[in-house]
């Protein structure tokens, strides 16, 4: 599995796991587990969850997929903002632990800005980062002018990602966000590559799928895994298709691909508020 460089040392996986809607029905969790372990399976050991993702479930779900292969994780989770003040932040990663089923976080994140002060979420992630709870911390679903702010500061420097909404619909972080997160070395974690199967349907992603024989879901997360920068966490509820988007990471889009889909889905010229799901 090819990565990306982290600030501070190490790789961020560039395909993963999401886990959004995992872990909100006991008759799906065989089948979730299944999922996650298929991927482990294929070196897809990026796995990306919240407490927020069905009040913990997704959690648990993660902890019983990577029992006894925790070495196999790069292991994400994200805190509430309601719950990232100096010691909300560590209680909450505390619970997460435990559901996960481990000791250490490998990626911590502030799942989108609350009202607590941004300093004092990072004074929380330093403390835990020192426990040796978790690895590293960064941010999801920043705007520019929260990176901003993020990055005012010795500490928001050290962030490790930004984990945004990024797919062929939805691109308009490539105006100002992502060219600023290229400039400062800081990796973009896109979440819903395929827009939850929205743009599976369009014409011009078939055509560049049948090119290539593959599927538009295929096609949509190996557009996202050619940008510089850019990893991807798709979410997959069975192993088989945990298969389909591993596959994704062996497609070479061409310059053909690619201008199809730049003219079927054009990036806004203009600043767009951030998009969130």
């Amino acid at each position: 599995m090819r990565g990306i460089q982290l600030p501070g040392g190490g790789e961020l996986p560039v395909l993963g796991q999401g886990t959004w809607g995992m872990g909100e029905r006991r008759g799906q969790r065989a089948a979730e587990v299944a999922a996650l372990r298929r991927g482990l399976d294929l070196g897809v050991g990026l796995i990306d969850t919240a407490e927020m993702y069905g009040s913990g479930g997704a959690e648990e779900v993660v902890g019983a997929a990577i029992a006894g292969r925790r070495d196999e994780v790069f292991l994400v989770s994200k805190v509430y903002p309601h719950n990232a003040s100096r010691r909300g932040a560590v209680e909450a990663c505390e619970r997460s632990l435990r559901r996960l089923g481990t000791d250490h976080l490998d990626l911590y994140l502030l799942h989108w800005r609350g009202s607590t002060p941004l300093a004092e979420t990072l004074e929380a992630f330093e403390q835990l980062r020192s426990d040796g709870k978790i690895k590293r911390f960064g941010v999801s679903n920043f705007d520019p002018e929260d990176v901003d702010e993020l990055f005012a500061s010795d500490l928001g420097r050290q962030s490790a990602t930004n984990q945004v909404l990024y797919n062929l619909t939805r691109r308009g972080i490539e105006v100002d966000l992502l060219p600023w997160c290229r400039e400062q070395e800081l990796p973009v974690m896109a979440y819903s590559p395929i827009e939850q199967g929205r743009l599976l349907g369009e014409p011009a992603l078939r055509r560049v799928a049948e090119r290539h024989a593959a599927s538009p879901a295929q096609i949509a997360i190996a557009w996202v895994l050619a940008q510089d920068g850019v990893c991807a966490i798709p979410k997959a509820a069975t192993p088989e298709h945990v298969d389909q988007n591993r596959a994704a990471l062996d497609i070479e889009l061409t310059a053909e691909d690619l201008a199809e889909l730049d003219a079927a889905f054009p990036a806004p010229e203009h600043p767009v508020p951030l998009e969130i799901l």
